[in-house]
Order: C-alpha cells, then structure tokens, then sequence
C-alpha cells in the first residue's frame, strides 16, 4: 500500500494544503484543500472516500471532487464515515443550499455519490485494505482511522485531543507501523486547544509515554507559521521519541 500526502496542513496559505490522504490511487482519506493538487484523471480515479469529521479543512473538496467529474463516473462515487458524519454533510453541506445533493443528481437511481455509513467497531475490506474507525475525542463526532494491510498497519488520528479509548485502540495493534497524529497549537495556546479539541506538545508527549506499541510517528494538522515552534517543542516533551513533520508530497508504504 502506498499512502501519499496531498496536504496536511492545520490551515493553508503559502502552498500548504489542508487535510486529504491518497491510498494507493483509488482512495481518500479526508477532502481537504489537498484534493485540489491532484489531475482531472486522479480524482476520476477515485472511488472512495473515507471521511473522519465533518469540518471543513478535511471535507471542502468533496463537493468539488463530484463537480469536476462526476458525470463521467460509471458508478457512483463512495462516502464512508460515521452514520452522526453522514448526517451532518446531509443536513449542512448537501443540502441543496451550500450545494446541490448529489445523492439525487442526475438522479436518486443514478446518483454521483453513494454514502455508507461506517460505524465504530465496524471493518471495511477494500482491495485488500481493510479501514477500521478508532474512537477519538474530538469537537464534533469524529474517528481516526486504521489501515490494515499484510504488510502491517497506519493508523491516522483524525483531528483529536487526548483519549484513553484511542490509546487503548492502538496499543490493540500489535502491527502498528506508522502513527499520524495531530498537534495544532503551541503550549502557550492550550486554552484554544482545549476548547477546539486539539493535541498541544504537552498532551501528545502524555499520550505518547502510555503507548505500549513503537510505531514511527508523524506530527500532522500544525498550524500555519507555528509549525517550528510546535515541532521544537514536541521534541522537548517526547525526546525518547523521533516525532517527525509529516509533509505535503511524503509518501509512506507498507
């Protein structure tokens, strides 16, 4: 499996992207901006889409990614996510007011989108990847997700603050290769983090010392112009970890 970074920015500006995962060349994890950096016939490639929340820097371009190809789809483009995600990009997004419901166009027979639901403790098996929602503690009904693969498993947190059931979820992977989890926020700023729902330095060090697993990790979500800051301090709080920047354009494999 090959999992390229099409953005992983906490925000955009100055060519960062925000979040949206590529697996292999036929599905997504997360709509950010990142979607933007792919061709006509790369998003024509997509066929599934596994979204972990509903906020905007992780699901604009779906409504895009429909309107640039979906009529010349065969079959219908897949939304996966939680059945409470669902309902929010029904309820405020295909609504017909912030954009049209592609569910019914052309037609509720031949739609360009198909959403199914996923719900926690629930596998999906596609191509010989299997994605599994991990819980996660968020400000909005959310999920990380898992890859499983035979070469081994990538979990990526989603957006999070600190979460004993997901740090159980992962210390439950004894093939846990790669661990993607976001920090957003400087120590300083841990009042907005608390309130957002946000990993700082501090409480990710903390999460990290009751890990029983060893997966590479690599630091996602950090916000424009304080990624420096937020990586220095990362390394101060866990120096008995190598926490690396994920990068637009990296590429992981398994």
């Amino acid at each position: 499996m090959k999992l390229t970074i099409l953005g992983c920015s906490g925000g955009i500006g100055s060519g960062r992207h925000t979040t949206c995962l590529k697996v292999d060349d036929d599905i997504l994890i997360d709509a950010g901006t990142g979607i933007t950096t792919l061709s006509l016939d790369a998003l024509l490639a997509i066929n599934h889409v596994f979204i972990t929340h509903s906020h905007l820097d992780h699901v604009l371009g779906l409504p895009l990614l429909l309107d640039a190809v979906g009529e010349k789809r065969s079959t219908p483009l897949v939304v996966h996510a939680l059945p409470e995600v669902l309902d929010i990009l029904a309820a405020d997004l295909f609504n017909w007011r912030l954009w049209p419901d592609f569910r019914e166009i052309p037609s509720a027979e031949a739609p360009w989108v198909r959403f199914e639901p996923l719900p926690m403790g629930d596998s999906l098996v596609v191509g010989g990847r299997t994605f599994t929602p991990l819980p996660v503690n968020h400000a909005v009904p959310a999920c990380g997700m898992r890859v499983a693969t035979p070469a081994g498993s990538l979990v990526f947190s989603g957006d999070t603050t600190s979460s004993e059931a997901f740090v159980a979820a992962l210390n439950a992977i004894p093939d846990l290769r790669h661990l993607i989890i976001e920090t957003s926020f400087e120590n300083e700023l841990v009042e907005i983090a608390r309130a957002s729902k946000h990993h700082w330095p501090d409480s990710l060090a903390a999460e990290l010392q009751r890990l029983t697993v060893r997966p590479e990790v690599w630091i996602t979500h950090l916000k424009p112009g304080n990624e420096t800051a937020i990586m220095e301090e990362l390394r101060l709080a866990a120096p008995d970890w190598n926490l690396t920047a994920l990068q637009q354009g990296q590429v992981i494999t398994l």
